[in-house]
């Protein structure tokens, strides 16, 4: 099952603050992971920020996913994203 995409506001917001490599680089791989979200991303600890991650080189894509959605709350680097 492929799952769709919704980004949050704060997301958006985030993606538009990398790079152009950056970009480039995490659309590539979440057009793989919405084929299997669960097997490529592992459970956070903390439920406060999101529920899953998917880990992109040194970026972190933080989501929840309902029913036939991924939902993408928060995309940064691992050292500011946690905070």
């Amino acid at each position: 099952m492929i799952y769709r995409l919704v980004y949050t506001k704060t997301a958006v917001k985030d993606i538009q603050k990398l790079d152009i490599v950056a970009k480039k680089r995490i659309r590539k791989k979440m057009e793989i992971f919405i084929k299997k979200p669960l097997f490529y991303s592992k459970k956070l600890i903390n439920p406060a920020i999101g529920s899953f991650r998917f880990r992109i080189g040194n970026f972190r894509v933080v989501f929840d996913i309902d029913k036939d959605k991924i939902v993408v709350l928060r995309v940064g680097h691992r050292r500011e994203i946690y905070k």
